[in-house]
């Protein structure tokens, strides 16, 4: 087994000089910082478009979302009419076919 030489602490090189830290801040107190506005839920933005007059098609709401075609299908077939929604659709003869919400419970 090797040997470790042993080193002197007045061998050893300076140490590197740091900058000061800056000084700390204070933070504000609870009742002056405002609350973040909540941010709305995917399926609170696919209830917003199926409400309005025109509906909204798949391709729509999947570019509202972020979500697959049939992960909109599912929350229209699923999520939405357990929360009572009556979901209508509608195709027109030179487009896709466009989903509405009739009537809320």
């Amino acid at each position: 087994m090797p040997r470790v030489k042993k080193t002197n602490p007045a061998e050893l090189p300076s140490p590197i000089e740091l900058p000061a830290l800056p000084a700390r801040t204070t933070l504000p107190a609870p009742s002056e910082v405002s609350a973040p506005a909540p941010r709305a839920s995917k399926l609170a933005i696919v209830i917003a478009m199926l409400e309005a007059p025109e509906g909204a098609t798949i391709a729509d709401l999947c570019d509202a979302t972020g979500w697959q075609s049939h992960s909109v299908r599912g929350a229209l077939a699923g999520s939405l009419k357990r929360k009572g929604h009556f979901i209508t659709s509608t195709k027109p003869a030179d487009g896709p076919r466009r989903y509405r919400i009739e009537a809320s419970a």
